[in-house]
């Protein structure tokens, strides 16, 4: 059983972006885009102290044939967000999904467009679940 990658630190999930978005990559280039999105200077060394720690974590692969090492996401964006999301809510709402999306939706202003995607989402979602049941109603039958 494989043990599940730990939750990034916020320096570590900066990373793991710039590796989903641009794929492989060598430290320099990581850190050039780190300065760039924080526009500020950002130490080369700083950054190859976190991969090696991101690898030591299972976070990162690093590829060692050429010259230039080369690091690559060990984990998928969608699972992190999952287990980010998880943690956020449970530890936050209680571990309720309405509390969330209450706060988000009271909290900001909310497109028409944004509106009809959460509509076509809940409405999908509904159709999932009386699906399930009618499936766990002829299970039981």
């Amino acid at each position: 059983m494989s043990k599940a990658p730990p939750k990034p630190t916020d320096s570590e999930l900066e990373i793991l972006h710039v590796l989903w978005q641009q794929g492989p990559a060598t430290v320099r280039a990581v850190n050039d885009e780190l300065g760039q999105r924080r526009q500020a200077e950002v130490g080369y060394t700083t950054t190859l102290k976190l991969l090696q720690l991101m690898l030591d974590k299972g976070l990162v692969r690093r590829d060692d044939e050429g010259r230039s090492h080369v690091y690559r996401a060990a984990v998928r964006e969608q699972d992190t967000q999952n287990l980010l999301l998880d943690k956020f809510v449970a530890a936050t709402f209680g571990g309720s999904a309405l509390k969330l999306v209450m706060q988000a939706l009271g909290n900001r202003q909310t497109s028409a467009d944004e509106l009809a995607q959460l509509r076509r989402l809940l409405n999908d979602i509904e159709i999932q679940n009386s699906s399930t049941s009618t499936s766990d109603d002829d299970a039981r039958a």
